[in-house]
């Protein structure tokens, strides 16, 4: 899809900061992120949402997700995480390449857990330093 955001940064033509990589799929830092490492892994083949998936891939896809997810816990010292996946418009899916998010959740960062906190910004650095971390927890998983 040449007008896909997440496939450009598949094929390297956008810029990322990349946490995690296999044969199957990408995951990278959100660029407004709800928390220090708010990641998003997205399956490298195109699929607008997780209905038009096959089923092997998904299970594939989900596998990576809960890599990832232990790496994130570990590099951000979160007290929770938080999957989300959402599919269609009416769903507030914005960008229409299946994406799973893996959010760090912290004591006290919202209303007892029952809202999201606000999206923050983050400079290159910033993000570089904890994609870093995040690289290497997934990488050196138990």
């Amino acid at each position: 899809m040449e007008d896909c955001i997440f496939c450009k940064i598949v094929k390297g033509q956008e810029q990322s900061t990349i946490v995690y990589e296999d044969e199957h799929s990408l995951a990278f830092l959100d660029i407004h992120p709800l928390n220090l490492g708010h990641t998003l892994i997205i399956p490298k083949k195109h699929y607008p949402g997780m209905g038009e998936m096959p089923l092997d891939e998904v299970g594939r896809l989900f596998v990576s997700v809960a890599k990832v997810m232990q790496g994130v816990r570990r590099a951000t010292k979160a007290n929770g995480m938080n999957i989300g996946q959402s599919n269609g418009r009416a769903a507030s899916q914005e960008v229409f390449h299946m994406h799973v998010h893996i959010i760090p959740r912290f004591d006290n960062d919202s209303q007892g857990g029952l809202t999201f906190p606000e999206r923050k910004s983050m400079g290159p650095a910033d993000r570089e330093a904890i994609g870093k971390r995040i690289r290497e927890a997934v990488e050196t998983r138990g």
